[in-house]
């Protein structure tokens, strides 16, 4: 069974920078993707990137490419989400998800493929920046 946990959301300043950690288990090779992904009070979920586990590829929707980088650690199957220049709007509840992948897909498909019943999600973690 995949469980998926984040940590490392809180509050920072306008223009300050943080790391989001997500810890997946349960997967028995590395054919599988983690996103993550992030909403708002009162809006809907927003995508921010992904990253195809086996080879480290990364795809990040266009408002965030620039200002976040996704990258892994394949020992502790650790996934971090860098923030840098964060501005009152990235104010939001950030989740993680994996997905198995049942053959190979770019990291854009994975993302949406987590969005379906075959992904799995973490609690969230809430990130606050303040002006």
């Amino acid at each position: 069974q995949v469980h998926v946990t984040e940590s490392g959301g809180t509050s920072v300043q306008d223009g300050g920078s943080l790391r989001l950690s997500c810890t997946a288990s349960g997967f028995t090779s590395d054919d599988f993707a983690m996103g993550w992904f992030r909403q708002a009070l009162g809006k809907e979920r927003e995508d921010i990137g992904s990253i195809r586990w086996s080879d480290g590829v990364t795809y990040y929707t266009a408002s965030v490419k620039g200002r976040f980088t996704i990258s892994k650690d394949k020992v502790t199957n650790t996934m971090y989400l860098e923030m840098s220049s964060l501005k009152p709007e990235d104010t939001a509840m950030y989740f993680c998800a994996a997905v198995a992948l049942p053959m190979r897909l770019t990291p854009f498909q994975a993302l949406r493929l987590m969005t379906t019943g075959s992904g799995y999600w973490g609690p969230g973690t809430q990130v606050t920046v303040s002006s």
